[in-house]
């Protein structure tokens, strides 16, 4: 046992914890992670969410050195893979080294969609995926630089505070006829669209965008309906997608993402998958509690114990545009039997139920406020089980 190499490709939140499962039931194993970007492992929520902080901080490590140098746990920064051979249980890095591995666990991550229209290849136009994306970014922003954030999706919203916080003027462009579609209803994203309006910025819901306007440099950005909202810089947030071509190379299985099993094994013996990169149970999530528990269970699997891969809830949180925001679970109308008002509380609460059991909930309120749904939507208790009182809508 001691002398099992275990090797993990990518550097995110899915990877750290697949090596604290296999440390935590394997004193002895070496374990290596090869990352591509520079520096430790850091939380890419971060770069939106605090975009105009010290991104290099120690704050935004999911894990200190310490930990790493602890547990035994190999870092190598800036080493891309280029391939694999899973015949002969050998990765070749970037390096053009050949490494050895008795488990491999692919958590590839993702990519940011691309804008692929005229105009997007100007230097202004802008994604954050990356450390590097952030500070790139940041660095080309002048004072008061109009700003078109396409995309109002959670990172959208997030990424126009903190644009806005930073004293830039924000239009946000959604093609859906409302902001953060996955996580609110209809009532929800327009209570947000109004408080966003009342900052003095723009929300244009509804709307496809059709070019980039501009020569040398960015002059604003042209809608579907011939409108041109004048800006400086773009930045997009339209969804990603799976880096699954590493696997795919190798002969595995992919569909959207590397396709795993409820162990989070692919298709290949000894090679895992977990994360953003993954699609498990016909889903790829893109959620950093599912990834966290995805490396848990490939990590757990890999030390040959035994873990089976159940879905967490998911839970969104915001305190963008100073509007604290909690969204857990099921909060799709179509999905759901029915659902309700809280009507004794200030704020907007909506409780939504299937099959006599409370499945999602949406709360203008923070995290503590949300604890008592997020238990009820875990144990499937029903309206009456978790005393709430609510009217229907």
């Amino acid at each position: 046992m001691s002398e099992q190499h275990f090797v993990i490709v990518g550097g995110g939140v899915a990877g750290i914890c697949a090596a604290k499962a296999i440390r935590d039931r394997l004193a002895e194993a070496t374990i290596s992670i090869y990352g591509n970007e520079s520096g430790l492992p850091y939380n890419r929520v971060k770069l939106s969410k605090g975009l105009f902080t010290d991104l290099h901080s120690d704050k935004v490590l999911i894990k200190k050195e310490k930990w790493f140098r602890d547990n035994q746990i190999a870092y190598y920064p800036e080493t891309p893979i280029i391939s694999i051979d899973p015949l002969s249980n050998t990765i070749l890095t970037g390096q053009e080294e050949h490494v050895k591995y008795d488990k491999l666990l692919l958590c590839t991550g993702a990519t940011n969609r691309t804008l692929a229209l005229e105009g997007a290849s100007l230097s202004q136009v802008h994604h954050i995926r990356t450390r590097n994306d952030a500070d790139q970014l940041k660095q080309s922003l002048h004072s008061g630089d109009s700003v078109c954030v396409i995309g109002g999706g959670i990172q959208g919203v997030e990424t126009a505070w903190a644009l806005i916080q930073a004293g830039h003027p924000v239009t946000i462009i959604e093609q859906a006829p409302r902001l953060m579609a996955r996580q609110l209803d209809e009532q929800a994203s327009t209570l947000l669209a109004e408080r966003i309006q009342t900052t003095g910025n723009e929300v244009r819901l509804g709307q496809a965008v059709r070019s980039i306007v501009g020569m040398d440099s960015v002059e604003g950005v042209e809608l579907a309906d011939g409108s041109i909202v004048p800006c400086v810089h773009v930045v997009y947030s339209i969804g990603v997608v799976p880096n699954a071509e590493l696997a795919r190379q190798s002969g595995l299985e992919v569909n959207t993402g590397i396709l795993v099993n409820e162990q989070m094994q692919t298709s290949a013996q000894n090679i895992y998958a977990a994360g953003d990169a993954a699609e498990c149970q016909g889903k790829v999530e893109g959620l950093w509690n599912s990834a966290m528990e995805q490396g848990r269970v490939a990590g757990t699997n890999m030390a040959d114990d035994m873990a089976v891969y159940a879905r967490p809830i998911p839970m969104t949180v915001s305190g963008a545009f100073d509007m604290p925001l909690v969204s857990i679970g099921q909060v799709d109308e179509q999905e759901c039997d029915h659902s309700g008002r809280r009507s004794d509380t200030e704020t907007y609460t909506r409780v939504f139920v299937r099959d006599g059991s409370i499945c999602g909930a949406i709360i203008f309120d923070n995290v503590s406020a949300a604890l008592p749904y997020k238990t009820a939507i875990e144990q499937g208790l029903s309206l009456e089980e978790a005393g709430l009182q609510v009217h229907s809508i």
